[in-house]
């Protein structure tokens, strides 16, 4: 967090009880706010509550809050129990949280201090921008539990500059690098009990830029809101690490040249639904999309890049607007190279994939998904012989996995500890 001491007023506020060691927040009245106040030295957190026309009846008419919720009041000696679910089967689907974190701004303007809130609906105009002319974007990224209990986030700066591009081409204003990061790291500690065990999963991170401000006719929404809420996630692929099986989709196309295609905004990702419905209906796991112009050119799967392997010689296609850039995929790039293989961007034609020794998949939701077959106009070729990873995929998951949980030294300097 920054040197400056910043308040958040939170909307669902708590009590905080006497004991200093034991403090089991309880939740007050909407009547009151609880400002979270951050030092400079991130071990002395204080919270400070300030009653606003708080009577002392409305004082006792509070309720305990569930038992897993009970935190320390400084991050350094964090007590806190983790929520009741079942972390051994939870998969990639949306699980509520307690808290979202808020930040708003006028088009022309800088974005406000942010303030965390309890996790729930929100309000907007039927005429907002982002609901009639999709101008919005999203940021994914996760924080895992280390084995020492401390907290652990991968590369959270790469996500705020790829949203600044992403803005820029939207017309939107958007975070700083810190004001992103700061709301990143708010967002996970108000919500740390919800972050799985070691091993078990990890807390997935949404950021989400949107212009919620009323616009008839076509243009740049007034108003802008940037939100970060999280959801604690298992594996994205119903196969969990096993080998996924992958249709290339030649008709339908995921983007275009001169398009939005290599920038996170909601709308690519609406593009490839009916395709990947399609494909889930015949059995397979996700669509390969093709280049809209020569249509034989890869460019990457409904929601992530795809990596080709031939002679320890890995191959990827490059970034040239229409694919976007994947965080997890520059990381493996860099990983692949520190670990001594030639790694290729360029254009990567769809037969190489029928010589191809092992094909894999990357991207934050997946990390890296082996990819066991994929068929190209109604031929299938299989990969991953035994049913699991192939060798270099294998190597690359296990080196970068091993440094986003903090297993062993973070030698790229990627990974903030909270």
């Amino acid at each position: 967090m920054d040197s400056t001491a910043i308040s958040r007023p939170l909307h669902q506020s708590f009590l905080l009880s006497p004991s200093r060691n034991a403090s089991s927040l309880l939740p007050l009245p909407s009547s009151s706010h609880l400002s979270l106040h951050f030092s400079p030295s991130p071990s002395s957190l204080s919270l400070k509550l300030q009653k606003e026309n708080l009577s002392s009846n409305a004082l006792q008419a509070v309720y305990t809050f569930r038992r897993e919720a009970t935190v320390s009041d400084t991050y350094g000696s964090a007590t806190t129990e983790l929520a009741d679910i079942d972390w051994d089967n939870l998969g990639f689907a949306y699980v509520p949280t307690d808290y979202m974190y808020i930040m708003k701004c006028a088009r022309g303007g800088s974005f406000s201090k942010g303030e965390l809130q309890r996790f729930g609906n929100i309000e907007l105009s039927p005429s907002a921008g982002v609901l009639n002319y999709g101008q919005g974007l999203f940021e994914g990224l996760k924080a895992y539990r280390k084995e020492d209990g401390n907290i652990i986030l991968f590369r959270p700066e790469e996500n705020a500059l790829r949203m600044k591009i992403g803005a820029e081409r939207m017309c939107m204003p958007s975070p700083t690098v810190e004001q992103f990061v700061d709301a990143v790291k708010a967002t996970v500690l108000a919500n740390k009990r919800w972050i799985p065990p070691p091993g078990k999963g990890s807390l997935y991170i949404r950021p989400l830029l949107m212009g919620s401000g009323a616009v008839l006719g076509l243009a740049p929404a007034p108003e802008y809101t940037f939100l970060t809420y999280v959801s604690p996630v298992g594996n994205y692929f119903k196969e969990g690490v096993a080998p996924i099986h992958l249709v290339v989709e030649h008709e339908l196309h995921r983007a275009s040249p001169g398009g939005t295609g290599g920038v996170k905004t909601i709308g690519n990702y609406a593009a490839v639904l009916k395709a990947q419905s399609a494909a889930k209906a015949k059995g397979y796991s996700d669509v390969l999309y093709l280049d809209c112009v020569h249509k034989k050119y890869l460019e990457e799967v409904s929601s992530c890049n795809i990596f080709v392997v031939k002679d320890n010689v890995i191959s990827t296609p490059a970034i040239k607007g229409t694919i976007l850039p994947g965080i997890t995929r520059k990381s493996i790039i860099d990983v692949a190279r520190s670990q001594g293989f030639q790694v290729e961007e360029r254009l990567v034609a769809v037969d190489e994939l029928l010589e191809a020794d092992e094909v894999f998949c990357t991207g934050t939701a997946v990390v890296v998904s082996p990819v066991g077959s994929i068929t190209y106009k109604g031929k299938r070729v299989s990969y991953a012989e035994g049913g699991g990873f192939g060798a270099v995929s294998q190597q690359l998951y296990t080196v970068l996995t091993r440094l986003q949980m903090g297993l062993t030294e973070d030698k790229m300097n990627w990974t903030v500890e909270l």
